[in-house]
């Protein structure tokens, strides 16, 4: 099929690219990108108030970092991935200009599993967190009630797990932020 004037040929265009540019202009909607697959962004008020409770726990620590927390994307380029944690905790001279950020220059993710994205935030996430650079990775794994926490990263997955810790049960959080948090409500 050739193209027509002033068209780039289907081989001509970058899959990764049109994959990322397709979910910026999807309609009112949030979505991401995992394993090249288009996810919207569902999430229950259940799930929200897990993700609250973490944030109010980490809120004065996050801001004596000079951080800033939130929902914000995460590309990994050179894959088919465009995540959207539900925490992310990054320094705030990072978040002006509005782009997304990569893992690895966050301090911590923290993902709360759904219905529909539970496998992705035990199996491909982690994975992929470790092989961007994420320093500490958070699984809040709301159908096994129970915490993950991963620890220093590489190429192959995280060096360091710690859990699953039942709810109930502390999370040590380690420097620079230094917070155990309370996971009796979760």
């Amino acid at each position: 099929m050739s193209a027509l004037p002033g068209e780039l040929p289907y081989d001509a265009v970058d899959p990764e690219q049109a994959l990322k540019y397709a979910i910026h202009h999807h309609a009112r909607e949030r979505v991401q990108i995992v394993e090249g697959v288009i996810e919207p962004m569902t999430l229950g008020w259940d799930h929200e108030a897990v993700a609250g409770r973490v944030r109010r726990q980490l809120s004065d620590r996050v801001h004596a970092l000079g951080c800033l927390m939130g929902a914000g994307d995460l590309d990994l380029p050179g894959s088919s991935n465009w995540f959207v944690p539900d925490v992310a905790v990054v320094p705030a001279q990072l978040t002006k200009g509005g782009g997304a950020l990569l893992p690895g220059q966050t301090l911590l993710v923290v993902e709360v599993t759904s219905e529909a994205s539970g496998d992705t935030d035990r199996v491909v996430k982690p994975r992929r967190y470790a092989e961007y650079g994420a320093p500490l990775y958070l699984l809040i794994d709301r159908r096994d009630r129970a915490c993950t926490l991963y620890a220093e990263p590489g190429p192959t997955g995280y060096a360091r797990t710690t859990g699953p810790l039942p709810f109930g049960e502390p999370v040590e959080l380690p420097e620079p932020f230094g917070v155990r948090l309370d996971t009796s409500e979760l």
